[in-house]
């Protein structure tokens, strides 16, 4: 089966409605954040590249059309209209890597209508997923204060896609590493990992164990010291790695219990057997906040390794995003349920000093201290440029993040900067909400047949 079928129901279900009713004009839809997740200052935007590859490459084929049909219990012929649909838009979106606020558009799909409406739920997926993860990991980064983080999150995330995604996107924050052997090889990302209790039990002893996995590793090792008692387990690990001369580069990793204070013992320790050049690795339960106490007690930690909990976003997994159309057929229209209302019209976003963000219309003149943050990055169907290296990705990140204020990069109550609308915007929204609002309300005086 291929990605055409990755979709929910009802996009099927409408797309064979425009294309029955020949309602098949150009439609704008606009990707967004409607508000920042609790104890966020800001977005990280990212899954472009992911959902770039998927319409450059949508086709609706036969066994779609099979697939649909069988979903909906009708006979394929009634879905043909369907086959060989591809995608053949235009996409303005904001480059991965850039920081993002609140109602600011992240893309904009401009196509067909059946096209543009088919492609919503894949779109969304990538885009959502991969800025939510992007998002909590540069916080650790910005937590860990330069020392080095890596990406321990693989085997806790929702499937091994997931893991990839969470791979790459913490190298794009700026993480030192990760232990997932297919990102590392894929991406170029340092590959990074110790041991496991499970093999430090599987010998008679603490020491047997960590002389054998010496033996087998030269240069550089980490040893895991908490599978029993912690300190008897530096103690263990100084012995052995004084006793190779692989004190330089090598490590001690501590998993479990009070870190700060384990820390402390352990730099003592391993200072007292004459091991200064031996780091310590952090790892068990960090995020960000666990990150930004241990470094504002002055623990002496080297490395903070993540995992569970910034490889699913745990305290923040998901945006509240969506995809709404705002221009059909060169008219603006707009949502106005209520606590939902959209605004109108194809939009840009001006990124102007100090995250003083407007968001106008796409065609406005950007204002004279305002630089446009969504560029065109495919033209019918076919991308318009080459596809960007993590680094720059990553320096893209660095750039956005030394601009941003203060208060919006701080782990606990961060304040987040908010975009205004530009006057042509908040003048078009009034003007669509008038229309639809008189339109509705002649509707509703019009004598009701029985």
């Amino acid at each position: 089966m291929s990605d055409a079928t990755t979709t929910d129901l009802y996009e099927v279900t409408m797309a064979m409605s425009y294309l029955r009713e020949k309602t098949t004009g150009p439609a704008t839809f606009s990707l967004f954040a409607r508000s920042l997740p609790p104890g966020r200052g800001f977005l990280v935007a990212a899954g472009l590249e992911s959902a770039l590859d998927y319409l450059a490459g949508f086709q609706v084929g036969p066994e779609d059309v099979a697939a649909f049909a069988s979903a909906l219990h009708r006979p394929p012929e009634d879905l043909a209209p369907l086959l060989g649909l591809a995608f053949t838009g235009q996409v303005r979106a904001v480059p991965e890597g850039r920081i993002v606020l609140a109602d600011e558009p992240l893309l904009e799909v401009t196509a067909p209508l059946p096209q543009a409406q088919l492609v919503e739920t894949y779109v969304l997926n990538q885009l959502n997923h991969q800025t939510t993860i992007a998002s909590k990991a540069v916080r650790c980064t910005l937590a860990a204060a330069g020392h080095p983080v890596v990406d321990f999150s693989l085997r806790r995330t929702h499937g091994p896609e997931a893991g990839f995604r969470a791979a790459r996107l913490s190298a794009m924050a700026g993480f030192a590493g990760t232990s997932n052997v297919a990102a590392a090889t894929a991406y170029g990302i340092p590959a990074v990992g110790t041991m496991a209790h499970s093999f430090v039990e599987a010998f008679a002893s603490e020491e047997e164990a960590f002389r054998a996995f010496a033996r087998a590793h030269p240069g550089p090792v980490t040893l895991l010291v908490d599978t029993y008692d912690t300190e008897e387990g530096v103690r263990v690990a100084a012995r052995v790695l004084r006793d190779l001369d692989r004190g330089p580069g090598s490590a001690v990793r501590l998993d479990s219990g009070n870190l700060g204070n384990l820390a402390v013992r352990t730099r003592s320790l391993l200072d007292e057997a004459g091991l200064p050049d031996v780091r310590i690795v952090a790892s068990g339960g960090l995020d960000e906040y666990a990150v930004d106490d241990l470094v504002r007690s002055g623990a002496p930690i080297d490395t903070y390794a993540v995992g569970t909990r910034v490889g699913v976003s745990a305290d923040a997994p998901y945006l509240d995003s969506a995809y709404k159309l705002v221009e059909f057929d060169g008219r603006p229209v707009m949502k106005l349920s209520s606590a939902k209302v959209t605004a109108p019209g194809r939009k840009q976003v001006f990124r102007r000093p100090g995250y003083a963000d407007v968001i106008g219309l796409a065609d406005e003149r950007p204002p004279d201290d305002g630089v446009p943050l969504l560029e065109t990055v495919m033209l019918e169907g076919r991308r318009t440029g080459r596809r960007p290296t993590l680094d720059e990705s990553r320096e893209r990140l660095t750039a956005d993040l030394e601009a941003l204020p203060p208060a919006a990069r701080r782990i606990r109550a961060p304040v987040a900067p908010r975009a205004t609308a530009s006057k042509r915007l908040s003048e078009l929204t009034a003007g669509v909400r008038r229309r639809i609002e008189d339109r509705m309300q002649a509707a509703s005086a019009r004598p009701r047949t029985s």
